[in-house]
């Protein structure tokens, strides 16, 4: 699929944005209904030649019960298929978690689903071309509005480049602890794929499908789009690889992966505020007390270093981007840094461009290292 159709979807979608601001629509709300929309329309295109999968989503909630429909009875329609998917647990259920109705004109939902979504084959679209058109989106809507996306997304060009270095192979285990919408995770499932598609047995097919990908995702609605991604490549579908709405800093999971390939979120750590028994807010200390940890730190990014070196399974391999505070601060810092020179091997350090997605002037780096058994002599 080339760029230039995937750039004519995109502002495709960003015209309709524009209708819908008119209607009082957040860009990020609008993304997030630009979602379940797409992901009904790409379900029910599974079920179609060639693929003719069984169907995933209940019949009557799906993509044809919405074409069938117009005006308010259209509105009713859409509202009651987000409010019973949740109820449907597994991956579904979370892509459908605490799903909304926002678009309130029924002329303009049905202009979205007959002429936005609907003519477009996305199932036969490169994998990245959904990415690209979400991050597309979020990256015109954070142009638009200073807190926009809030978030910063990694090229996929990046990301391709990072995975060919560190080549998953079918019996890895992968981990990204900020996950974003999931371009780490795709991308070393469809290297697999692409690398070892003709040679798997069984048992590597079920692990690619239900045990090689792991993520946690802070915000909610980014996770739902990873989780959504994940889904539409045949990753799932029962139990969601995606931990949503968890600080994945806040403790070691217990779990341990051969391959953690990340691009963690930058700046100072906020007070965590977290519901207590009696329904009350609290406010959780500024660093972060882990006996995992080198050293306590409001630094996020040398946290993350921290908890990735303890996700890192031995022999295991690593890959994260990380800002220049990270190789060059005291303190805490120099830390960091020397005991994860002393307890791993840390072969590769990339310079990358400046202003690839932190701020203009922040120079952003790539970090390799492995997990080495301990030896008697450095």
């Amino acid at each position: 699929m080339p760029d230039n159709h995937t750039r004519q979807i995109v502002n495709k979608a960003w015209s309709f944005a524009h209708l819908l601001r008119d209607d009082g629509l957040s860009y990020m709300a609008y993304t997030e209904q630009i979602t379940f929309l797409l992901f009904l329309k790409m379900a029910h295109q599974r079920t179609q030649p060639p693929w003719n999968r069984a169907p995933i989503v209940p019949d009557g909630l799906d993509w044809p019960s919405l074409l069938a429909r117009d005006g308010e009875k259209l509105e009713t329609h859409y509202r009651r298929i987000l409010t019973e998917l949740p109820k449907q647990g597994g991956m579904l259920g979370e892509i459908f978690k605490k799903a909304r109705q926002e678009i309130q004109n029924p002329a303009t939902l049905k202009r979205l689903i007959v002429d936005l979504i609907d003519p477009e084959d996305w199932m036969s679209m490169h994998a990245d071309v959904k990415g690209d058109i979400y991050e597309g989106l979020l990256a015109k809507s954070a142009q638009e509005s200073p807190k926009g996306a809030g978030q910063y997304f990694t090229p996929r060009e990046l990301i391709r480049a990072i995975v060919d270095c560190v080549r998953p192979g079918p019996d890895d285990t992968v981990c990204d602890p900020a996950c974003g919408t999931g371009g780490f995770l795709l991308a070393a499932h469809d290297y697999v794929v692409r690398e070892h598609g003709g040679t798997l047995d069984p048992d590597q097919k079920a692990h690619l499908r239900t045990s090689f990908v792991q993520g946690w995702e802070i915000v909610p609605a980014t996770a739902r789009l990873c989780i959504m991604n994940l889904y539409l490549h045949g990753i799932g579908p029962d139990e969601s690889p995606i931990r949503s709405g968890v600080d994945s800093l806040s403790r070691d999971p217990g779990e341990r992966f051969s391959m953690v390939l990340t691009n963690p979120p930058f700046g100072k750590k906020s007070g965590v505020q977290t519901v207590n028994e009696k329904g009350e807010l609290e406010t959780e200390s500024d660093t972060y007390e882990r006996q995992d940890f080198w050293t306590g730190t409001k630094n996020k990014q040398l946290n993350f270093l921290q908890h990735v070196k303890t996700l890192l399974r031995m022999h295991g391999t690593c890959a994260i981007v990380v800002p220049d505070n990270v190789l060059f601060e005291g303190g805490a810092g120099e830390t960091v840094r020397r005991n994860l020179l002393h307890a791993f091997d840390v072969h590769t350090l990339l310079r990358l461009p400046t202003g690839i997605f932190y701020a203009q002037g922040v120079k952003a780096n790539v970090l390799f290292f492995d997990a080495k058994p301990a030896r008697e002599k450095p």
